[in-house]
């Protein structure tokens, strides 16, 4: 289990707010403008002067290269570069549909990419994040792709690959998964109980914030006994919405458009 400190905590001003937000799923896409627009209000508001940012995975509807940031996603990245140059620290976890976003991303906005899981520590307080994929265990289909495609071996092929044969691979790609998400049991597709509380118990946390299920939720649950609490993120499809850590607590909110 890879452990985060804060360095937001060293970069902010004194005046920053001890506000920590949280988005998943955000699935930006040049077919979904609206999304785009709101997100991009969401950076010049909700995240302006917040200690930190957390995106945990899917910040796109996909992604096939750094080298595939212009047109609308040129936006994104520059909203995103004058958000970190602003003092906001950003942190980003790769999900299940940008898991190919890298360096030369990070270099362009400002953001840190995270490993996945990572614990950040809150104020004192340790959080396990992940984007969450990894913990549907029971859809067993879905792992077996994402073992392939999170090797070395295959992403360098894929990247070798021209922009263009990329982009046409990663839209049959998500034609395969509406496939799969049609056929497949929404139970399957949900987290494994063994596997959170597996989590749990690796990372010696009470608190764990993950998105990917698009199923927005507190579970509070015990764990040995002990008081747990899971936060699920929701998906940007219909509707923006984000968590915010305010002075210790926490509360899922929704964007109006």
């Amino acid at each position: 289990m890879t452990s985060a400190s804060d360095p937001a905590a060293r970069r902010a001003p004194s005046s920053t707010a001890a506000r920590w937000l949280f988005v998943s799923d955000v699935h930006l896409d040049e077919a979904a403008p609206e999304a785009q627009r709101q997100f991009l209000e969401f950076l010049r508001t909700e995240a302006a002067g917040a200690r930190a940012l957390y995106i945990l995975g899917d910040l796109f509807e996909a992604w096939v290269g750094d080298d595939d940031a212009g047109g609308e996603r040129a936006a994104v990245l520059a909203a995103l570069r004058e958000l970190t140059a602003s003092g906001v620290a950003c942190f980003l976890l790769q999900g299940n549909r940008d898991f190919l976003i890298n360096e030369d991303f990070c270099r362009q906005t400002g953001c840190h990419l995270l490993p996945d899981p990572v614990i950040a520590e809150l104020d004192g307080e340790r959080v396990l994040l992940t984007h969450g994929d990894a913990l549907c265990t029971d859809d067993h289909a879905y792992q077996e792709l994402r073992t392939i495609v999170r090797t070395p071996a295959w992403q360098r092929r894929f990247l070798s690959l021209p922009l263009s044969d990329r982009r046409l691979l990663a839209s049959e790609a998500r034609a395969g998964s509406r496939a799969h998400t049609a056929r497949t049991v929404p139970k399957i597709m949900d987290v494994n109980a063994a596997a959170v509380t597996a989590a749990f118990k690796a990372a010696c946390v009470r608190r764990i914030i993950h998105g990917h299920t698009h199923r927005p939720a507190v579970h509070d649950v015990l764990v040995e006994g002990e008081p747990v609490q899971r936060i699920v993120l929701g998906a940007w499809y219909e509707q923006g919405s984000y968590l915010i850590r305010e002075a210790g607590r926490y509360d899922l909110r929704t964007l109006h458009r």
